[in-house]
């Protein structure tokens, strides 16, 4: 009698162990392999898991094991794969099988569609057939037309063995190619029938752009993009051209940087400094830092690139542990922007009642930047007005009893969105759980019927710019204007296409987008990213600075102006814009590193999270304290790891739930996984999946957190 095949399957459950099952050959057709997706069954229903490992024995009596029902029409993950998802695993304090699983496309965690998937897969091969190659788009740049600097970076990129792992900062000003030096590079590397590259870019709403110039400049090779946005089918199928080798070229969000892919030969992290390559659910993972260990694991080349480098890639190449590359002019031979600094508390910057130009309701910007506007308009230039905030108005008060529209599930207020934004007539809506209201007619606490808005956000903008200069062509880009059409890529083809006067937007017409015609950039109410508890505030600032400066005089056609940008602040002395006066991106990472330095924050030291929810504030901070209480009496808390006092989170109630944070600090990253391990085993010891037996508090750990 053959022995018994027993397999270890781990299921998408915050489970530490994997689970054995019985692998029947006769009855599967197949014998098992590790990392095939297999459906089994858990307890009363059925889940899909990945095979872990293959034996013939099990701790538990064989006659009680369950087994494996089937297996999906799919190759095995790779081995490579394999490792990448165990290394992500044990560095981010998660369970395998819930690390593993949610990477795959919904499409393929069906089991009783498994038999439909290769005719789906045969369809979308012959469609493919049909389409024809891309036409080349305007503004693509081959090798032939690069300027001096990018060859010179193209050189030292392509000196680089492409058989070895070695990181790469490519720090370019905005504007100065550095998409056009990536892909010539790729094209080296892509020459190889078989080898795959892996295109990272942090938003959604950059793929398109990217996309149409990848295809243009490969159109031969074989491209699928990978991101949330593409339906299930899409991506299931992109996903299995991916990890199969046939698709040369994986173009995504965070979500591809897990993507198994065979013959992976070289990375790309676009804007490698954005803070949208952190997951912030689930599995909280840096898909940029998972990319390095990818390529270091593969002994593949990675390149980082951006015009304003995080701090920690920036002295990885200060110090010489990274390839350091830079390109300081930009591409087109336009100057970079002139920088205006407009101090909000100097009332010559204000409207006064005898100006021409005074508008008849009171103006939201001011009159030097609508100045710059009016004569931006005259040179029929394109003008970016930067407000960080949707919505018509952040809050909604009352002037007699100074009632505020705060929300009831949430320590955050409602904003106020116009009709025709998220709702067909004007609603409150807080941005943190969803909640939308309609607006009161009167006081909800005293009756009063003279409600008030406070602050702005773009639809206030937006009505106001319409005000003061009717005749342009006003266009709002957010995620409500971009969800109620179809979609943010239509309203930047209306920008790129010449048939918009002012652009109002969010952080969204910031980073990446290679407008031609933009002559100036207006930035409202820098100061409310500048002040935060947050200690990468400033940083954040700084980076989203230089890059919507950077969209401003990029065709250079007007020969030494590179257009302009405006901000407006109530302190211009501040290092942030100090440094920004100069485009002195070099100058403000040094500063902020010694500041860094001084006050043993990261990258001088490693920093965890212990996140807790519960009903009452008081059980999230007392589950917390009990954990500090556990590592102290325990001897954990060594030499140069620091465990802070339990404190609320910044927004300390979303969805009707209480938060709370406990901040663990070291000097040292391996002490600081010892102390993680350490608590995961504790916490998991008195928890049923993520939530404790007594008190029924949610908890979560998350490793290298952007934000505190």
């Amino acid at each position: 009698m053959a022995p018994p095949i027993v397999v270890q399957v781990v299921v998408d459950k915050p489970l530490a162990q994997g689970f054995d099952y019985l692998w029947d050959e006769e009855l599967l057709g197949s014998p098992p392999t590790i990392g095939v997706l297999v459906e089994v069954p858990f307890g009363r229903s059925s889940l899909v898991g990945i095979v872990i490992k293959v034996s013939a024995h099990s701790d538990y009596e064989l006659d009680k094991l369950k087994s494996v029902s089937r297996f999906a029409p799919l190759p095995p993950l790779d081995p490579a794969a394999l490792r990448l998802m165990n290394f992500a695993s044990q560095y981010y304090i998660h369970a395998l099988g819930e690390t593993i699983i949610p990477t795959i496309p919904q499409m393929w965690k069906k089991p009783d569609d498994w038999e439909k998937i290769p005719k789906k897969l045969v369809a979308a091969e012959e469609k493919q057939k049909k389409k024809t190659k891309q036409e080349a788009v305007e503004g693509y740049v081959d090798e032939g037309n690069l300027n001096e600097g990018q060859k010179l970076a193209l050189e030292k990129l392509r000196a680089c063995p492409s058989n070895e792992f070695k990181a790469i900062l490519l720090q370019g000003q905005t504007g100065s190619g550095k998409t056009a030096v990536f892909l010539n590079w790729l094209s080296g590397i892509l020459d190889d029938v078989n080898a795959q590259a892996l295109l990272l870019v942090p938003e959604i709403n950059l793929t398109p752009q990217l996309e149409r110039r990848v295809r243009a400049y490969f159109p031969d090779k074989k491209m699928v993009v990978l991101h949330s946005g593409v339906s299930e089918k899409v991506r299931g199928i992109a996903w299995h051209e991916a990890m199969t080798g046939k698709a040369q070229i994986i173009l995504g969000t965070r979500l591809a940087a897990l993507t198994p892919l065979p013959n992976l030969r070289a990375i790309v992290v676009d804007e490698e400094h954005d803070q949208s390559y952190k997951q912030q659910d689930g599995i909280r993972y840096s898909a940029r830092d998972l990319a390095v260990w990818r390529a270091h694991d593969l002994k593949v080349p990675i390149l980082l690139a951006s015009a304003t480098p995080s701090l920690e890639t920036w002295m990885a190449a200060k110090a010489g542990r990274y390839e350091y590359i830079r390109l300081d002019q930009r591409a087109q031979g336009a100057s970079l922007p002139k920088v205006h600094l407009v101090n909000t508390r100097d009332p010559q910057t204000q409207f006064s009642p005898g100006d021409v130009e005074k508008p008849k309701s009171k103006s939201l910007i001011t009159k030097k930047l609508a100045h710059a506007v009016t004569q931006n308009l005259e040179k029929q230039q394109q003008s970016l007005i930067l407000i960080n905030r949707r919505g018509y108005a952040p809050v909604l008060s009352c002037s007699a009893c100074s009632w505020l529209s705060k929300c009831e599930q949430c320590s955050s207020y409602m904003v106020l969105h116009k009709a025709g934004a998220l709702a067909r007539k004007s609603v409150l809506s807080c941005h943190h759980c969803g909640l939308a209201k309609s607006i009161p007619n009167h006081c909800p606490e005293c009756g009063n019927a003279d409600l008030k808005t406070l602050g702005q956000g773009t639809q206030k903008i937006e009505d106001s710019i319409e005000e003061m200069w009717p005749s342009a062509r006003v266009l709002r880009v957010d995620t409500d204007s971009s969800r109620k059409s179809k979609g943010a890529e239509e309203l930047f083809q209306e920008i790129h296409q010449g048939n918009v006067d002012i652009v109002v937007g969010t952080q969204m017409i910031a980073k990446g987008h290679d407008y031609q015609n933009i002559g100036l950039v207006g930035v409202l109410d820098a100061d409310s990213r500048l002040f935060s508890q947050d200690f990468r505030a400033a940083e954040r600032l700084f980076a989203q600075l230089v890059q919507v400066a950077g969209r401003a005089g990029r065709s250079g056609k007007d020969g030494e102006t590179g257009g302009a940008i405006y901000i407006e602040t109530q302190f211009p002395e501040a290092a942030v814009f100090q440094f920004l006066l100069r485009h002195d991106v070099d100058g403000f990472l040094s500063y902020t590193a010694n500041e860094r330095k001084e006050a043993g924050l990261p990258p001088f030291a490693y920093q965890a999270l212990v996140h807790a929810e519960a009903k009452s504030l008081d059980k999230a901070i007392q589950f917390l304290s009990a954990l500090k209480g556990y590592l102290k009496s325990s001897g954990l808390i060594a030499k140069g790891l620091r465990v802070y006092d339990p404190v609320p989170k910044a927004m300390m109630r979303v969805a009707g739930s209480e938060r709370a944070q406990l901040l663990v600090e070291s000097d040292d990253r391996k002490n600081l996984q010892e102390i993680l391990e350490a608590m995961d085993r504790y916490l998991r010891e008195n928890s049923q999946g993520r939530i404790s037996k007594e008190g029924r508090i949610r908890w979560l750990i998350e490793r290298d957190p952007i934000s505190i």
